[in-house]
């Protein structure tokens, strides 16, 4: 009780309406912002991971001055105040909100460090994405099938996370494609050659190759061509795999190349 009433001491209740004000303002200028840099980043496709990496440490930094703002207007930050203050709410803050206070530190590294940034591909437990949002708390991802993920900070700092394009615009995009044992390989891969230098979401100025092995699965033994090629631009990295497959099937039909004969188990 003693402690609470050495807070209560150095509240100034009349700062509350206007740290209310600075707070919503805050969220509204931050809400602006991202607005206008998504705007930027459709209009100028090319710098559009640079535009999201500055929005997002812009809104980190108008949230944290926001928060300061709103805390000196409902606190008397005198000498004796902070002093107080900073002993209570350090074991408060170690106690109720070390999760919290973790995944904020966390976000902070994560903007400095740039394990990854917003735009970015990445494969975490599991989950593929683009990071849409580094937030104070937590670092968000939409699937390729559209579903927002929200992973806390914190968890980046222990866990293995990997970038697909590690803040580059292209990617490099992996498909493989099997063709039974007894056909012209030769032919198969100038197929998926031509099919990969045709595709107008191929990106040529970086190198891109056909690994060619004999796969053994449970119901079937076969070649697999895996062809490695960059995509121009991560948002179209599904056109790339569907424009591609969709050539190389047609040519493999015209050419008469048959996919690996099923093994059907005995009962």
């Amino acid at each position: 009780m003693e402690d609470v009433s050495n807070i209560l001491q150095f509240l100034r209740p009349e700062g509350f309406l206007p740290a209310a004000l600075v707070l919503l303002l805050t969220y509204v200028l931050a809400r602006v912002v991202e607005g206008f840099f998504e705007r930027l980043g459709t209009r100028f496709a090319s710098y559009r991971i640079t535009l999201h990496q500055t929005k997002a440490i812009l809104r980190l930094v108008l949230y944290l001055g926001g928060l300061g703002a709103a805390t000196s207007l409902v606190f008397q930050l005198s000498q004796e105040a902070l002093l107080a203050l900073g002993g209570i709410l350090a074991v408060a803050v170690g106690i109720a909100l070390r999760d919290l206070v973790a995944s904020i530190i966390a976000g902070i590294t994560i903007l400095i460090d740039k394990p990854f940034s917003v735009g970015d591909r990445i494969t975490y437990g599991g989950v593929y994405g683009e990071v849409v949002e580094i937030g104070l708390r937590a670092v968000r991802l939409v699937t390729l099938d559209d579903n927002l993920v929200t992973i806390p900070n914190s968890k980046f700092l222990t866990d293995i996370v990997a970038s697909g394009n590690a803040g580059e615009l292209d990617m490099l995009v992996q498909m493989d494609f099997f063709v039974d044992l007894g056909e012209d390989i030769g032919v198969a891969k100038r197929i998926v050659r031509e099919a990969l230098a045709s595709s107008r979401f191929t990106y040529l100025k970086k190198p891109w190759t056909i690994v060619i092995s004999e796969v053994q699965q449970s119901d079937f033994v076969a070649v697999r061509l895996r062809a490695k090629v960059y995509v121009l631009d991560l948002a179209y990295e599904k056109a790339l795999e569907t424009d591609v497959t969709e050539r190389v099937l047609e040519a493999f039909r015209q050419a008469g190349i048959k996919g690996p004969a099923v093994r059907h188990r005995a009962a």
